[in-house]
């Protein structure tokens, strides 16, 4: 069709044809949930709240809650976007990411993903710049380690890629500290550490379920640059630390035994897992680590948020 017959046809068109025309090319909420990992989004929320609650030594005021959840939210979903742009063509090579949108012509047209993802970061991120700069800087810094040093500069060259990418999780942690006027509370600045130990956990584990995709895109992620026996050990170092860093947490001002006994019977399944993963470095066994691991944080986030307003 010519440009004078598209302009024809647009000129002509009823109400309800343009009104489909317009449906056509606006995304579902279940194309936008993917494209903005909104999964991924809301587990960085509660790693904030948790935060918030430590530096807080409490229950932190509906406001700066609710400042955090916008602002954490826009900034954490625009950095998701912008992975899976600059992502979408090895995530073409990839099983386990071809049917996202803009791999699979869900999204036929991305040109405005990049502009609506930066403004996602820079609005909300830059409107808090006058009252709250400690908030302002975690939010462009944790943006910034995603998209930028890990999405990339290190996943396609370092096996280090997730170790040092972590830190984004890091930086999301003191946003919700930052947001309560308290960023370098101690027990906030641990959790930040814990989610930095734990990042390595968590990918590593899907990387052996995902070993052959990773290798067929090409990108150095340990279980593809190592064995998968060698990429248990790995792990189970970093859960360690993990676990340490979780149990530390105990003897915040804000915490004890409700947050402790919980954490620690999650802590030991977490380790026996890895433990089977080391006998076993399935990619069965190592799936079944990687759906724990999120479980493990969500319990950790949820025990500080009871324990401390308790």
């Amino acid at each position: 069709m010519s440009p004078f017959e598209t302009e024809t046809t647009a000129i002509n068109a009823t109400p309800q044809t343009t009104i489909g025309i317009l449906r056509a090319n606006i995304p579902s909420f279940k194309t936008l949930t993917v494209l903005f990992k909104l999964r991924i989004v809301v587990l960085l929320l509660v790693a904030s709240m948790g935060g918030a609650f430590l530096a807080a030594n409490g229950t932190p005021g509906i406001g700066a809650l609710s400042l955090l959840l916008v602002t954490g939210g826009f900034a954490a979903a625009g950095a998701s976007a912008l992975n899976q742009y600059f992502e979408r063509a090895s995530d073409g090579l990839m099983k386990r990411t071809s049917k996202r949108p803009l791999v699979d012509g869900t999204i036929a047209r991305p040109g405005w993903v990049p502009y609506v993802a930066g403004a996602m970061i820079l609005v909300p991120s830059l409107a808090v710049l006058p009252f709250n700069p400690p908030l302002t800087f975690f939010l462009l810094l944790g943006a910034a380690i995603y998209v930028f040093l890990y999405t990339l500069y290190l996943k396609p060259r370092t096996l280090l890629n997730i170790v040092i990418g972590g830190a984004a999780g890091s930086a999301a942690v003191l946003s919700g500290s930052a947001a309560v006027g308290n960023w370098a509370d101690p027990g906030a600045v641990v959790l930040a550490f814990l989610l930095f130990l734990w990042t390595p956990t968590h990918f590593w584990s899907l990387a052996i379920t995902y070993k052959d995709d990773y290798a067929r895109s090409n990108t150095p992620m340990l279980p593809v640059q190592t064995s998968s026996h060698t990429a248990a050990w790995w792990v189970l170092l970093h859960t360690v630390a993990t676990a340490f860093a979780a149990l530390m947490l105990a003897f915040h001002p804000a915490l004890g035994w409700i947050y402790a006994v919980p954490v620690g019977i999650a802590t030991i399944d977490m380790l026996v897992r890895n433990i089977k993963l080391l006998k076993d470095p399935s990619s069965k066994m190592a799936l079944s680590l990687f759906k724990v691991s999120n479980l493990y944080l969500l319990i950790v986030m949820l025990m500080i948020g009871v324990d401390a307003m308790i």
